[in-house]
């Protein structure tokens, strides 16, 4: 399947041939004023670009690294684009006080998380990571790595192993500024394992006592291909997701579970998009 960009699904910039400004590096994201209504029009073009498969994203991200684009890299956008996500979220929603709650699972989308909470906690904002999941650090290498790079952070980091410890992590959550959703990615299906299920059960909670939720690629868990969810699932404010959109966030339940839906630019070049 060809999955070239029609003209005007790719940024202007890119359409003239120049490299695209991504998230950071661009300065036009370094505003604090910018509400999720500026940022969704700043990134409208990527929100124009032909819908993906799960499948097909994971296709194009490994060709990405195959021509020379590293996961870390990638990551890094991933994590920017969250991160800027998050400021607007708060001055839309009017959270600016509080503690930004960042639940990061073992895995590439808990690593996407780890650098957005890295970044807000660079500008200043008060940040507590988890992770959620028996491992004492992140599974996936590069997640690994940016746990580490919180270490010389004001960055409060914790480990919640089990539902119990996920229960004690989590009380009082309805004061954060935010929670953001960095648990799980696509390929997960039926009933969530703990301690994974009650930080989703929880996150439900706090987002019905109105904290803004913010999911990184996709709610915990909505396919992101055929839209279907797991059991519990959360159901976010806003939704930042990579390259392209997603089929499953398009489908009628997808759509009514992410929320408001951004797709943001990471470096994956045209040519990884060719199968």
């Amino acid at each position: 399947m060809n999955l070239d960009r029609s003209p005007d699904s790719g940024s202007a910039l890119a359409g003239m041939g120049v490299a695209e400004i991504l998230p950071a590096d661009d300065p036009v994201l370094r505003d604090a004023e910018l509400d999720l209504a500026a940022l969704a029009t700043h990134w409208a073009a990527y929100d124009r670009r032909r819908p993906m498969t799960a499948e097909q994203m994971r296709g194009a991200d490994a060709r990405a690294q195959r021509l020379g684009i590293s996961g870390d890299r990638l990551m890094e956008q991933a994590g920017a684009a969250v991160a800027v996500a998050a400021r607007a979220l708060m001055r839309t929603a009017d959270r600016g006080e509080g503690v930004i709650l960042v639940l990061c699972g073992p895995g590439n989308n808990g690593g996407d998380g780890l650098v957005a909470a890295r970044r807000l906690a660079a500008e200043g904002h008060r940040v507590v990571v988890a992770l959620v999941g028996p491992g004492t650090r992140p599974s996936a290498t590069d997640a690994a790595r940016n746990w580490d790079r919180l270490a010389s952070l004001p960055v409060e980091r914790m480990h919640a192993p089990t539902a119990r410890d996920v229960r004690i992590l989590m009380s009082g959550v309805e004061r954060a500024a935010i929670v953001v959703d960095a648990l799980l990615g696509t390929g997960v299906s039926g009933a969530l394992r703990e301690p994974i299920r009650t930080c989703v059960q929880l996150t439900v909670a706090a987002g019905a006592t109105a904290v803004p939720i913010l999911s990184v690629d996709t709610p915990t868990v909505v396919d992101l291909t055929s839209g279907t969810p797991s059991d519990p699932v959360i159901r976010a404010d806003v939704t930042v997701t990579f390259h392209r959109p997603k089929e499953g966030l398009r489908t009628r339940r997808g759509r009514l579970l992410a929320g408001r839906v951004l797709v943001a630019p990471i470096g994956i070049p045209v040519e990884a998009d060719r199968q």
